[in-house]
């Protein structure tokens, strides 16, 4: 069942990962049909400016994010811990990605597609962001 914008588990989620994102960087968009939990965040020490901050995203079966972008230097790779995720980048080719496998996103890249592939069982992805410290919007939706 799709929620509401401002549901409160959609708040909560939020709240989540500001909690634990870098200062600056947070959603700018209620998460998607499901929840998003913080992995892990930090600076990368070799290369100033840019951090790594990662979210575990679980999709209830049909569950999906509308399309989407993230920040200008946002890249993003995504990895499929369990279930099966459908995904499409730029207008690409729709591929299916099953646990274990990964894809990536250039920055800048519009997220056209991002859901179960399952209509009955879930599925759970790691998105892993490299990005600038001082980005805000990590993740904005498409209108």
């Amino acid at each position: 069942m799709a929620q509401s914008p401002l549901s409160p588990f959609r708040l909560y989620a939020l709240a989540a990962l500001a909690a634990l994102a870098l200062p600056g960087v947070v959603l700018a968009h209620p998460a998607p049909d499901g929840s998003v939990a913080p992995a892990f965040s930090g600076a990368i020490p070799n290369v100033p400016g840019k951090s790594m901050i990662a979210v575990v995203v679980t999709y209830p079966p049909g569950g999906k994010t509308p399309a989407h972008h993230h920040a200008p230097s946002a890249f993003v790779t995504g990895y499929v811990l369990s279930g099966a995720v459908r995904s499409q980048v730029n207008g690409g080719e729709v591929k299916i990605f099953h646990a274990g496998e990964s894809f990536s996103e250039p920055p800048g890249a519009r997220h056209d597609i991002s859901e179960n592939a399952s209509a009955t069982e879930p599925a759970k992805l790691l998105a892993i962001f490299i990005v600038d410290t001082n980005d805000t919007g990590l993740t904005t939706i498409d209108k």
